[in-house]
């Protein structure tokens, strides 16, 4: 398991460094391929094509695709109280943290009877969507819906895929999660066919179009973002999961072994990758590494995950080196488990984990931070879901006659420049009478 990448005794330009990063490149090429044929499917045949999909990934046909409200409840009844109580505190958690991402309007005087006003509009309606296949994310839920909601979006949309298990519902603690905040309008239809109908609506079943799209998902999930980008706005692509761990002799092989595994037993073609100056730790942490393969609930999940080319131990000469590594990777959860972590250089990642008490696991949950992250190097120019994801700035000018005269010969001097007089004139014309 993990194969060794070692970069000691090498100097790597930054294209170098971007080459020896671990990626699934075939998959996600795969997947992207696949993602545009999906979309395209829903966009011309609408729920004819959803409820094919549905039957091809998630085995189930003749399921109602949007959720009675009914169900709704009934899952909120049901559910257990325990896990109602740790929803109420992530909800509470993530909602004092998205409001921290609101910025406030500011109004720039320019001078006397000259105002630019920045504000930030909230976009109309959105699509969330919420994985449903390999394992259940009522977590995802709060992730998605709670930013929306601070942000001041008046209509949101929740989809998730239909489950056999369950008579072609969505998972009843999705469901739940979904009332608890006060979603009405869900519906159950997964994968790349679901952003598909998100971005184009599906008319037979009530769903109309969005404006923006977000949610984690699988590649193809993440690459369907891409296939409707430019017809919606989206997140960041937060495909198949990633950790990096950057480590020194100072940690705890155990600790380390331990959030390899927590992420690699998402998916197969979850991302694993140790970065570390300590060859002695490299080799505690392979030791530690069977026995806890070896317990876990999804051995063969993490197996595979932990055996593609996506996943790797790499040796580097000191942190310097791995902090270049790792800014090139731009992980979508990064770990610092490292007697000095300097958290200030890292700056290309998804969501930055310092010390041994800040497993990526806690914001997965409850460290109030967003879980909706970039992957596939994405971190380098995109960020994490939250509430700014959901707004527009936007610029209000206002500029009274003297303040307008002010600036009047300028505009023309450059409207002249340009070759377009009019844009000129349209000024001069306010002064003419």
């Amino acid at each position: 398991m993990l194969r060794t990448i070692d970069l000691r005794g090498r100097v790597l330009s930054p294209a170098e460094l971007l080459a020896v990063v671990p990626r699934a490149e075939a998959a996600r090429d795969e997947a992207l391929a696949t993602a545009a044929r999906l979309v395209d499917d829903v966009a011309r045949r609408g729920e004819e094509a959803l409820r094919e999909q549905a039957a091809r990934f998630d085995r189930v046909s003749d399921h109602v695709i949007r959720v009675p409200a009914a169900h709704l409840d009934e899952a909120l009844r049901d559910l257990d109280p325990a896990i109602r109580a740790a929803l109420d505190e992530a909800i509470s958690r993530v909602r004092a943290a998205s409001a921290a991402q609101i910025p406030a309007p500011v109004v720039t005087e320019l001078g006397a009877g000259a105002r630019v006003t920045q504000r930030w509009q909230p976009v109309r309606r959105v699509g969330l969507y919420v994985p449903g296949g390999k394992a259940v994310y009522p977590s995802s839920v709060v992730m998605n819906v709670v930013p929306a909601q601070v942000a001041g979006v008046r209509e949101v949309a929740l989809a998730s895929p239909a489950q056999s298990a369950f008579g072609g519902r969505v998972h009843p603690v999705i469901l739940a999660a979904a009332r608890l905040l006060g979603v009405t309008e869900v519906y159950a239809m997964g994968g790349a066919g679901a952003i598909g109908g998100f971005a184009y609506g599906v008319a037979e079943i009530g769903l109309d179009p969005v404006d923006v799209v977000t949610g984690p998902g699988n590649n193809f999930v993440a690459s369907a973002k891409r296939a409707v980008a430019g017809r919606v706005g989206t997140d960041s692509e937060a495909g198949a999961t990633e950790i990096l761990v950057v480590a020194d002799a100072s940690a705890r092989p155990d600790l380390v072994a331990a959030d390899l595994v927590s992420q690699a037993e998402h998916d197969e073609q979850a991302s694993a990758v140790l970065v570390t100056d300590s060859v002695e730790l490299a080799d505690a942490v392979r030791a530690a590494l069977p026995d806890r393969v070896a317990a876990t609930r999804h051995t063969d999940r993490v197996i595979a995950a932990f055996d593609g080319p996506q996943s790797a131990v790499v040796l580097v000469d000191d942190i310097a080196q791995a902090t270049a590594f790792s800014n090139a990777y731009a992980p979508e959860h990064l770990e610092l488990q490292l007697s000095d972590p300097r958290p200030e250089d890292f700056v290309n990642a998804g969501a930055v984990f310092v010390g041994p008490y800040t497993p990526v696991s806690l914001g997965d949950y409850l460290a109030g931070s967003n879980h909706v992250l970039p992957t596939g190097g994405q971190a380098r120019y995109g960020a994490g879901l939250s509430a700014s994801t959901f707004l527009r700035p936007q610029q209000v000018i206002e500029y009274d006659r003297a303040a307008l005269a002010q600036v009047r010969d300028a505009i023309v001097v450059l409207a002249d420049a340009e070759a377009l007089p009019a844009h000129g004139e349209a000024v001069t014309a306010r002064f003419d009478a």
